[in-house]
């Protein structure tokens, strides 16, 4: 339990650049979590779980941004739907705990209500459909781009993204 909980705390840090924003995240309470990011990084574990996470690959912002929107256009929305429908205002702890990814604003209203506006999920969905269509049109421009620069005859058997590109320059020509 504890490791899992210092790999994940770790990438988070890794992510946020915050110990106390990292811990909350992974799972730690609120007051707790800035005593827990500093024991934790001052340790030689985390420090080795940090090298070790740092060395790997980075995930793209592109990758990001292609997560998040999936996530805002078929997420779930339990947590938003209880938050709305409490009788009364949940704890700290519990808010903490809560996804609302989904939220864009939260106001209190004039006679003692909460507004709670939520992220379109349809305008999620159009842009996951532009950043495809974008991904394509530039993997077929690279593949016409290769293409030209690689004739037929130098590809290896075995080298499909060379073949892939030798058959879209046949196909333009």
């Amino acid at each position: 339990m504890q490791r899992a909980l210092t790999e994940r705390f770790c990438g988070l840090y890794l992510l946020f650049g915050n110990g106390e924003e990292a811990a909350i995240h992974a799972g730690v309470p609120p007051e707790q979590a800035f005593d827990f990011a500093n024991r934790l990084l001052h340790s030689s574990n985390c420090r080795k779980v940090l090298r070790r996470l740092s060395a790997a690959p980075v995930i793209s912002v592109h990758t990001l941004v292609m997560n998040g929107l999936a996530r805002l256009a078929f997420g779930r929305t339990n947590d938003i739907a209880r938050l709305v429908f409490a009788d009364a205002m949940p704890s700290e702890d519990t808010l903490a705990q809560m996804d609302l990814f989904h939220v864009s604003e939260i106001k209190r209203v004039k006679g003692g209500g909460v507004e709670v506006k939520l992220f379109d999920r349809q305008k999620a969905l159009e842009r996951l459909l532009e950043c495809a269509n974008a991904v394509d049109s530039a993997d077929s421009a690279n593949a016409l781009l290769a293409a030209f620069a690689t004739p037929k005859e130098a590809c290896d058997d075995d080298d499909q993204s060379c073949a892939d590109a030798a058959a879209v320059f046949s196909e333009a020509m």
